[in-house]
């Protein structure tokens, strides 16, 4: 069955900006990798600048990622990438997740989803997400939310999206970095 799209399995959507901040990316395919390059090279030279020492805390990199999608959109050439930015602010101890979509939207949000696995996702993680969730309990929320993408609880093993999916790679930012986790 030929679907809306056809993953690639060597196909990364995200971007380590700083040793604790991550970005995800998805739009039009030229648009998102030049923009996330774009970005990762700007934040990277902050952190050279500063020698290293002073890395930008994930609100800053999400206020100037939107700043940037801003510029962009009142030229004549806007970049059509919806961004999720996530990190672990060694300041304040906390994590972070900002939304942000091609108009220049911005929103600091607990959890998120772009594309179509928002349409599968965003419920589960409504129900199942709580202020003090552990990496552990993050861990099987990825895993119900793969899935529930994947399979249909009416009909047993029948994709619910109709697309070629080769897996899934999961990614955290936690005060160690950003490492990948298995799921």
């Amino acid at each position: 069955m030929r679907g809306v799209t056809i993953l690639k399995a060597e196909d990364d959507k995200t971007r380590a900006l700083n040793p604790h901040t991550l970005m995800a990316f998805s739009g039009e395919a030229g648009d998102t990798v030049q923009f996330a390059e774009y970005i990762q090279a700007n934040v990277q030279l902050y952190g050279m600048r500063n020698n290293s020492k002073w890395q930008l805390s994930p609100s800053a990199v999400a206020s100037f990622v939107r700043r940037q999608l801003a510029k962009s959109l009142r030229s004549r050439n806007p970049y059509y990438v919806n961004l999720l930015i996530g990190g672990f602010d060694c300041t304040t101890g906390k994590p972070h997740l900002y939304w942000l979509d091609y108009l220049a939207s911005s929103a600091a949000v607990p959890y998120a989803a772009h594309g179509y696995a928002q349409y599968y996702c965003l419920s589960i993680l409504d129900k199942h997400h709580h202020p003090d969730i552990t990496l552990e309990e993050g861990k099987k929320l990825m895993k119900m939310c793969h899935d529930e993408a994947r399979i249909s609880h009416y009909y047993l093993l029948i994709k619910r999206l109709p697309i070629d999916f080769k897996g899934l790679t999961v990614k955290a930012v936690t005060e160690n970095g950003v490492e990948i986790v298995q799921i």
